[in-house]
């Protein structure tokens, strides 16, 4: 899904955008999403039937303006109610869009009103904020996933134009074992007490004949709702800068990016302008996250911009980028050194350090293997997150610096997301940072994480792991201001 940015300018940020325009005289809302049933295709006869924005995927790109008040409607025209979380911006709890902080239902086939001021700027997006438990119809596992782009006042980075990538697998199913790929990410740390602890519980879990919990995995991989090969490419000429905006918009994967002798220059994680832009072969993007990075076409040819994974990219994970003049087959090769992922490259000078906190919480993160009907139960310092286990487990003060310090007692890699907030990532592992700023973050296998954030949003705040099969069962808690 390419776009010029000098056109979109031209046209009043994007006001040519099917199904999502901006309002015209004398109309009270600037935007309409409809939730619906819809039939996508993913690649000529293969058809995916989901749940969608507007009846396409992803849904409308929404360009917004910092600061400026916006009025959407949201309407649901299905028999359930709905959820549509803006995911990355500081909003009160009413329009945030999750239940668990309060935040009103979008009634079956009803529709409902909001108004809010969009901010912080960048990239952000908007997803459905359900529940989804073993049925891999519902959440995030259908096709609710739509970009956001708050325009900031100043663009990081210099660039000639923007292309919006959305990653995307569906038609999921269900098995049981399977290991989740640990080796990207730098530090590669491994804390020998937490790895003891869970290790031992997933070995008494096994010995009473408990099988491993179910897992996810998915049969169709899309960029921009295509098949590798089945869609538009990105059509390029040489010595362009072309400024990529890639938002992992999967239920449950972490996804990998690469173009075949170019070089990624990050400017911005989550939206936000990153302290030290870096160059990488690489992207790594666990679920919820977005990188924005700039590309010097600078290689002529036809390429796939794709998953590193060859499986994935087999299966549709990719998208042609072609340069003006070129033809032919498009060509892939791998990074020539392992493409790992390191967010203090893109930190502060190593000697520079974040200000203490006001006060500290301590988050150890346990699965309970296969407790749940064979799916794994998870748990924040013992407790797992229910309809019956909704109070909050920490309290806040307005004005405060507040640290997250987390532990993570599983093997599994936990793409974290702190609602109406955004943190500085402290420590990671043993390795102290600062100055990278984000809503999501990868807490490996077995280690040590620690997030910073400001409490400057009163209400109801939900922390999740964004991995649907966690916070489903169990990876959710609420904080909450007095």
């Amino acid at each position: 899904m390419p776009f010029d940015r000098r056109r979109i300018l031209q046209l009043g940020a994007a006001a040519a955008l099917e199904g999502c325009a901006p309002r015209p005289p004398g109309v009270a809302t600037d935007y309409t999403l409809r939730i619906e049933p819809a039939k996508l295709e993913v690649a000529p006869g293969v058809i995916v039937s989901a749940i969608a924005y507007n009846g396409q995927f992803p849904g409308p790109l929404v360009r917004l303006t910092e600061g400026r008040p916006v009025t959407v409607d949201i309407r649901n025209d299905t028999d359930a109610p709905e959820q549509l979380h803006w995911h990355g911006q500081k909003l009160p709890v009413d329009v945030d869009g999750a239940a668990e902080e309060g935040t009103p239902f979008i009634p079956a086939r009803g529709v409902r009103r909001i108004r809010f001021t969009p901010g912080p700027p960048g990239l952000r997006f908007y997803h459905t904020h359900l529940r989804a438990r073993g049925n891999l119809t519902a959440g995030m596992y259908g096709a609710q996933v739509g970009p956001v782009y708050v325009e900031p006042r100043r663009e990081p980075g210099r660039y000639d134009r923007e292309v919006f990538l959305t990653l995307k697998e569906f038609e999921p199913t269900l098995s049981q074992g399977g290991d989740m790929a640990q080796d990207f990410l730098r530090p590669a740390d491994v804390d020998a007490g937490l790895k003891t602890t869970g290790e031992r519980a997933m070995q008494a879990s096994l010995a009473k004949g408990a099988p491993h919990g179910y897992e996810v995995g998915y049969k169709v991989f899309t960029v921009n709702g295509r098949m590798l090969g089945h869609g538009e490419p990105v059509r390029v000429k040489q010595g362009e800068r072309v400024l990529f905006h890639v938002l992992n918009g999967s239920a449950t994967e972490i996804r990998s990016l690469a173009l075949p002798g170019h070089a990624f220059q990050v400017v911005a994680l989550d939206g936000n302008p990153v302290p030290t832009p870096a160059e990488v072969s690489a992207l790594w993007i666990g679920t919820a996250e977005r990188v924005s990075a700039i590309v010097e076409m600078n290689r002529p040819g036809v390429w796939v911009l794709g998953d590193l994974a060859d499986d994935d990219r087999g299966n549709g994970m990719g998208i042609v980028v072609e340069y003006a003049g070129q033809s032919g087959p498009p060509q892939w090769s791998a990074p020539p050194a392992p493409a790992l992922w390191d967010y203090r490259r893109f930190a502060r000078p190593a000697d520079a350090a974040a200000p203490p906190p006001d006060q500290v919480f301590d988050m150890t993160i346990a699965k309970n293997n296969a407790a749940l009907a064979g799916f794994n139960q998870w748990t924040i310092n013992g407790v797992a997150f229910d309809d019956a286990h909704m109070a909050p487990m920490f309290e806040l003060q307005r004005g405060r610096r507040y640290r997250l310090r987390m532990a993570n007692a599983s093997d599994d890699i936990h793409p974290v997301h702190l609602h109406r907030h955004s943190f500085e990532l402290t420590r990671i592992a043993r390795a102290p940072t600062a100055g990278v700023i984000k809503d999501v973050v990868m807490l490996g296998g077995y280690q040590r994480l620690e997030v910073d954030f400001f409490a400057d949003n009163p209400g109801r705040t939900l922390f999740h792991c964004h991995q649907q099969l966690h916070m489903d069962f169990g990876f959710m808690c609420l904080f909450d201001y007095v």
